[in-house]
């Protein structure tokens, strides 16, 4: 499963469960691009990424702009070559019910989940290796389920995943392959400090897990590793729960304290 010099570039990369996949990627000998909309974060983390031995980049730039990530792309393969790794994962959310979210707050969550998740794709497209690229979107559990004060999110991530899908079938026969990673609760990410932001509502989360623990990044950036992989070359068009069990439903709990 060696990544030795090959070019993976992380849209959102610069913290969360993106960093750490951008992370395992390093570990492994890739040529790592970073890219977010904060100058210092995107200096933090190609700082960080460096200093674990491995070659790194990053640009400023918000995902929500065409033209800028296609700028980016096109910077990266003039420096590296082709791009042999997509992981898209830019995303913004905050908790509020439905009634109280404005037009603009849904809108806003809109452009960064969806439309910016199809911006890396197609920007990234004329620079995918050609056969041999792999893409990875990092979808959310709220795109099957209905969660409330989550609306714009569940919409954003249901389309995403159709995005993936399409994508998949479209861009097959050139030999890229488009899946996504839909993570459960994640420990140490922004997410989880807006869903679960007291002790108990992070005990509620943990036991609606039926593994009963929050999973890691560095266990989201082992499983995109491998599903970029060779061992994984057969894959294409999935959304790829990685939750200990999350999307099962909340009836664990329920037959976690029957059984107790």
């Amino acid at each position: 499963m060696s990544f030795q010099n090959k070019v993976v570039f992380v849209a959102g990369g610069t913290s969360g469960i993106n960093l750490g996949i951008a992370e395992v990627f390093a570990e492994d000998g890739a040529r790592v691009v970073v890219l977010s909309r904060n100058q210092e974060r995107v200096d933090a983390a190609v700082a960080h990424l460096r200093g674990m031995g491995g070659e790194a980049m990053g640009f400023a730039a918000d995902v929500r702009q065409y033209q800028a990530l296609s700028d980016a792309m096109a910077a990266t393969v003039t420096a590296w070559g082709p791009i042999d790794v997509l992981i898209s994962g830019a995303a913004g959310n905050f908790v509020v019910p439905a009634a109280e979210l404005s037009a603009n707050g849904f809108k806003t969550v809109i452009d960064i989940d969806l439309l910016g998740a199809f911006n890396v794709m197609r920007a990234a497209l004329p620079h995918l290796r050609k056969p041999g690229a792999s893409i990875v979107n990092i979808s959310a559990p709220q795109s099957t389920q209905p969660t409330p004060h989550q609306i714009h999110v569940c919409a954003a991530k249901a389309g995403a995943d159709q995005v993936t899908r399409v994508a998949a079938m479209e861009w097959g026969p050139m030999g890229v392959r488009v899946n996504a990673i839909s993570p459960g609760p994640i420990a140490d990410t922004e997410g989880m400090r807006r869903l679960a932001p007291t002790p108990a509502s992070e005990k509620a989360w943990t036991q609606s897990v039926p593994l009963r623990r929050f999973g890691t990044k560095r266990e989201i950036g082992l499983v995109a590793r491998w599903l970029c992989s060779e061992e994984a070359s057969y894959i294409n068009g999935v959304v790829l729960p990685v939750d200990g069990g999350f999307a099962l439903g909340g009836s664990s709990a329920q037959a976690h304290n029957m059984h107790a």
